[in-house]
């Protein structure tokens, strides 16, 4: 048989008997159950969506303002503090402490250094050879001599040389004696203790192996019984009856979130077609008819001549203006004129030029006209000074 071919599906299986029977229920009830929390779902996020384009942005915004104002704000008052901590500091702290440093302590240093090296120094050094002088004429020569000509004479003749001889005449002789008893003693003893040995390992090695092998009936029996009364009707629950409706249960969450998906999607469809016909074709409607019109309205009649007419005030105040600052520079200028003469002079407060000089001295004439270096054909030079 071509293994391709379709195979009949068995109704009365097990597992396709008990999916068939509960597939429609739980669907229903699952569906029942997705479809609130799924509009709540697609609710949410649109609301987060909406937060997110029109309050989020400019509440960042202003956070972000008010954050760095108010670290200005720190920053200058941490800087005003710092400032006068600084301040305080160096007139209360520093400049007293340099001051006692300089004026008190580094001559009192200098006096103390002076005794030091000069008076203390030597009769310290005075001292200190006296008294070890003295040290080694009445403590360190008298227990060299005792060291040397009574104790080590004693210790060698009186201790050393008597115990060196018990120890190879007497006390040899009699370890050799006590470690050859004692190495028979010990051989006896480990031959009796090791037959004893022998004898008890014999007779628990036969006691432990017959506990092993009652132990391992006892096991395989357990082991027997859990295996039938708990293995096999867990794994056969588990196998036939929470595999498959886990299966459909999982199945069903995954239909039921869909069609609530489109549910969701058509209940909001409804609400925006309302809200466009209850709200935003009336909207546009009164915007077109209404509001277009009047605005034109006020833009042709009243807007646009006032904002001609605002111009032409600006343009007139503005030409007064300007005829006004040219009538009080000429009044300026034929002041100026009437005071100094001439008919070139300049008028106070603006830049002058360049003073004219002439050419028969080094003087300069704020009133004379600027001559030419070059002398014309005729004329003599005149010479300075």
């Amino acid at each position: 048989m071509d293994d391709r071919t379709p195979q009949p599906l068995d109704r009365y299986a097990p597992e396709t008997a008990l999916t068939r029977l509960i597939r429609i229920p739980v669907r229903i009830v699952v569906l029942v159950v997705v479809l609130p929390v799924r509009m709540v779902w697609d609710l949410l996020a649109a609301g987060r969506h909406a937060v997110d384009r029109t309050v989020l942005p400019p509440l960042r915004r202003a956070l972000e303002a008010s954050v760095g104002a108010l670290g200005r704000g720190l920053e200058w008052l941490f800087a005003s503090v710092g400032r006068v901590l600084g301040w305080l500091i160096a007139a209360l702290v520093l400049i007293p402490l340099r001051w006692l440093y300089t004026s008190v302590l580094t001559p009192l240093g200098h006096g103390l250094r002076w005794i030091a090296t000069a008076l203390l120094a030597p009769a310290a050094r005075g001292l200190g050879t006296g008294l070890a002088w003295l040290f080694t004429v009445l403590v360190v020569a008298p227990v060299v001599g005792l060291w040397r000509y009574v104790l080590v004479p004693v210790a060698r003749y009186g201790v050393a040389v008597p115990l060196v001889w018990l120890y190879g005449a007497v006390l040899t002789p009699v370890g050799r004696g006590t470690d050859w008893v004692l190495g028979k003693v010990w051989d006896a003893a480990a031959w009796v203790v090791g037959g004893v040995g022998r004898g008890l390992a014999w007779v628990l090695g036969g006691l432990w192996r017959g506990l092993a092998a009652v132990g391992r009936g006892v096991w395989v029996a357990v082991v027997w019984l859990v295996m039938t009364l708990l293995v096999a009707p867990a794994s056969w629950t588990y196998r036939r009856i929470l595999t498959p409706v886990g299966r459909e249960i999982a199945e069903a969450v995954q239909v039921a979130w869909r069609i609530a998906g489109y549910l969701s999607r058509a209940v909001g469809r409804g609400i925006a077609w309302l809200a466009r016909h209850l709200i935003g074709v009336p909207a546009a409607w009164v915007y077109r008819t209404v509001c277009t019109p009047v605005g034109h309205l006020v833009r042709d009649a009243l807007w646009a001549p006032a904002r001609r007419a605002a111009a032409e005030a600006g343009r007139a105040a503005r030409s007064a203006l300007a005829t006004a600052r040219e009538t009080v520079r000429q009044a300026r200028r034929d002041a100026w004129h009437a005071l100094v003469g001439g008919a070139g002079g300049a008028r106070s407060g603006e830049p002058r030029g360049v003073p004219a000089r002439t050419l028969g001295s080094t003087t300069t004439v704020p009133s004379a006209v600027q001559a030419s270096e070059t002398s014309l054909p005729g004329e003599k030079l005149v010479k300075r000074g």
